[in-house]
Parts: structure tokens; C-alpha cells; sequence
């Protein structure tokens, strides 16, 4: 078997072969097919797209590139969860012990962010002592006993994509569908849960921005998730507007808590409550949505979310005192007020460019080496659909670095648009999609 000949046959439009990607992905992640080749195969697939099955067998070949995580000796079905990310997504924080709380195991790995969006690891890691960091014994101990822990992804899971992903980036071949799902989802695969639910993102601050291109993307997704015998729902939401009110790591760990107390955003409260029910059916811990719903509710409503999620922080080394303390979460020296430059409705909030405004007063990362400012980070005041008058605050910016304020400032303001006409608020939830159907609300 020769590249040469794989390449050609895909530039010529024809299905490739389970043992041909195989070659490409073992080879090239070897070293043995060198970037100039690599990137024409890319480019190949990128103009002739690949079929649903071709999909399946790249991420299967990506995901035995490295390490595929071996969960077996955790009781119960194991259920990941993975957003395509945005601003403000502090989903996890909440989700993941409120799900736990329900009875179902969750054994989660997770990353780190990397420029307008956040990363749940260093949101995490703003709980004083929280480790990211355990080896498997602890991390399958951790499940069985407490049903939830949430790790770092090691190096060696599927390497073969890190390596792809790379060239892709330089060489304009990321934006293809088949290319974008087999890299999420061989991660996941990887990560040995037995079911997965995707939640989609769409609009301004998502990685995709259109529905039709987010419903594809999930439908491939899910198309892969069930290819491969994992049970996979995707969901389709929306990221035109920050979700919930807090952008920036500390400030969303307070919201997530505050989720869990009861006093959540109504758009982070329904969206928690729509994943969970879904990941507990996934579970077989709930038989159908409505019983998930109602054992979500109960789990906030009589505490035991809270609880678990200080048994959760406890045992990953974090204070679980931070859940009625605040101020044990790292401060910022300086808050300040953004005020509403006209009257009207909020017609529009650029997630993209409030996450950006957050990223410049060091809230996220521009490169992989800059260092954050967990304090740091904005708590908006208004959204989409609310009515201001001139002087009105919008948000308040929490910060320690003075001179990049007016920049941060000036990239806010200009996420706002403020009309005359009232504005209704956009649907949170788009869609869903299972192996048999695409169900748009």
C-alpha cells in the first residue's frame, strides 16, 4: 500500500478503505508518511468530503493512535458529556455533580481553554487545592465511591489527531465536518465512556455558526458515537449570547454554585436540567426525559447536588469550604462598572467579542503558554431581550490589569446592540439529535 495511490484515489472522489485510513493514520503519526503528503490526502478530503462510513473508520483509527481509557471497573454505564464550547460555559461545574447526585456514574476528562473560550480544567483549578491530576486507580476509585471525577486528558490519547489537528490548522483544512467530528469524538471514544451526550453550540461565540452546519455536525457526531456501539445523543445550543450571566474562571465557578443552590441564570438552569435528564436516560438511571427532569429538580431542590459537589471538590485536594465562601476563590483588586451608551433593547450580545473582552483583561489564553488570571472576568447585568436606559450598568469587569481595561472595555461596548424595536429572547435549545431521528424545536 502505497500513500501516493491513497491520495490520488480520494482527489479522484472515490470511498476509501477501513485498511487504507488506517495505514494514512498509523503512518503519518509514526512519522512515516511525511506533512507535504499528509496535508494533499487532507486536502483531498476536505473538496470531496468523506461518507459516513469513512468517518467512522478515521475516528476509529485516530482513537487507537494512543491510550483508549479502560473504565470497566467502574460499576454502572458511564456517561461523558462534551460541549463544543463557548462563553461562559460553566456547564460541567454544575452538571457533573448534579448528575452524580442522581445515581449515575460520571467519569469525565476534560481541557483546558484556549482563546474567547473557557476551559472546565482552569475553572476548576481557581477552588484552592483542586487537582486536576490522578492516577487511574484513584480516578475508577473515585467513581465507584462518589460517582463522579473529573481529570485532565493524558498526552497519549489518540496522538495520531494532535498531530493531524496541527497541520490542519496551518494548511486551511479545518472547517470540514467529517474531519471536525472524527477529532472530538475519538478523544471521547478514547476516554472509555459507555454513552455520550454532545451539546452542540451554535451562534456568534460557537465554533459553528449557523444551525444547519451545527445539526450537521452533531448528526455526524452522533452517526460516530453509534458506529461505534456508544450510545449518543447530540443536542443543538445556542451561543449567540454568553450563556448564564459569569465569563471568566472564578466568577462561573460561583455560578455554577450558585446553580446548585437554587439561585441559577434561567438559561444555565434549563440547560443543566435538559443535559442531565438526557445523560440519566443514557444511564438507564431514569426511563424516559420527564423521569430524568423530575430526579434533576429533586437533586437541587433537596441539596444533594450541593453536597455532592463538595464531596467531589474534597476528594480531587480542593477546599470544599469555597461553596459557602466565595472569598477563598481567588479576587480581583478592582471591579468596575460598564454603563449602556443609549436607550433601548438589547437586540444582540457578540459572545465571541464579550469572551475576547474577558480573554484581554486574563481571562483566557491568546497562546497556549500565557498564564490566566483566574480572578479575572466579566458578570453581565443585562441580556438580549432586556430594556436599558442610558447609564444603565450592562456588566461589571473584574480586574487586575489596569492598562488593558480600556481595550477589554471597548471590545464590550461594541458586543452590545441596542435597539429601539422590543427584542424577544432567542430559544436556548434547537434541537436534538439520536442514532434514528433529527428533531428541530
Amino acid at each position: 500500500m502505497r500513500i501516493y495511490d491513497i491520495i490520488s484515489k480520494k482527489r479522484d472522489k472515490q470511498k476509501l478503505s477501513k485498511a487504507e485510513i488506517d495505514f494514512f493514520v498509523e503512518k503519518y503519526s509514526k512519522g512515516e508518511i511525511p506533512d507535504y503528503q499528509a496535508a494533499a490526502l487532507l486536502m483531498a478530503i476536505y473538496i470531496n468530503k468523506m461518507d459516513k462510513e469513512e468517518t467512522v473508520y478515521l475516528t476509529e483509527a485516530m482513537m487507537n493512535s494512543g491510550d483508549v481509557i479502560d473504565l470497566s471497573d467502574i460499576g454502572g454505564i458511564k456517561v461523558d458529556k462534551h460541549s463544543t464550547g463557548g462563553v461562559g460555559d460553566k456547564t460541567t461545574i454544575a452538571l457533573a455533580p448534579l448528575v452524580a447526585a442522581c445515581g449515575a456514574p460520571v467519569a469525565k476528562m476534560s481541557g483546558r481553554g484556549l482563546g474567547h473560550t473557557g476551559g472546565t480544567l482552569d475553572k476548576l483549578e481557581a477552588i484552592p487545592g483542586f487537582s486536576i491530576e490522578m492516577d487511574s486507580k484513584k480516578f475508577v476509585d473515585s467513581v465507584n465511591e462518589h460517582k463522579i471525577a473529573v481529570c485532565g486528558q493524558t498526552a497519549s490519547i489518540a496522538v495520531a489527531d494532535k498531530k493531524m489537528y496541527a497541520l490542519r490548522d496551518v494548511t486551511a483544512t479545518v472547517d470540514n465536518i467529517s474531519l471536525i467530528a472524527a477529532s472530538i469524538m475519538c478523544k471521547k471514544l478514547a476516554s472509555g465512556a459507555n454513552a455520550i451526550l454532545l451539546d452542540v453550540k451554535t451562534g456568534d461565540g460557537a465554533f459553528m455558526k449557523t444551525l444547519d452546519d451545527s445539526f450537521e455536525l452533531a448528526k455526524a457526531m452522533v452517526d460516530i458515537g453509534c458506529g461505534m456501539n456508544r450510545e449518543t445523543i447530540g443536542m443543538i445550543t445556542d451561543m449567540d449570547e454568553p450563556l448564564g450571566f459569569a465569563v471568566g474562571n472564578s466568577l462561573e465557578v460561583i455560578e455554577a454554585i450558585e446553580t446548585l443552590k437554587g439561585n441559577g441564570p434561567k438559561d444555565f438552569v434549563l440547560l443543566c436540567e435538559t443535559l442531565g435528564s438526557y445523560m440519566l436516560v443514557l444511564a438507564k438511571v431514569a426511563k424516559d426525559f420527564d423521569e430524568g427532569l423530575s430526579m434533576i429538580r429533586d437533586a437541587i431542590n433537596s441539596g444533594k447536588a450541593l453536597e455532592k459537589l463538595k464531596v467531589f471538590i474534597e476528594n480531587q485536594g480542593g477546599n470544599k469550604n469555597v461553596v459557602d465562601d466565595y472569598t477563598l476563590l481567588p479576587q480581583a483588586s478592582k471591579i468596575v462598572p460598564i454603563k449602556a451608551n443609549k436607550s433601548g433593547y438589547i437586540s444582540k450580545i457578540e459572545a465571541e467579542e464579550v469572551g475576547i473582552a474577558a480573554m484581554i483583561l486574563g481571562a483566557g489564553r491568546e497562546t497556549k503558554e500565557d498564564l490566566l488570571d483566574l480572578s479575572a472576568g466579566i458578570v453581565l447585568e443585562k441580556k438580549v431581550g432586556d430594556y436599558v436606559n442610558e447609564g444603565d450598568i450592562l456588566a461589571y469587569m473584574y480586574l487586575n490589569k489596569e492598562e488593558k481595561f480600556e481595550q477589554a472595555k471597548e471590545r464590550f461596548i461594541n458586543a452590545y446592540s441596542i435597539v429601539e424595536e422590543k427584542v424577544e429572547p432567542k430559544k436556548l435549545i434547537y434541537g436534538v439529535v439520536t442514532k434514528n431521528e433529527v428533531k428541530k424545536f
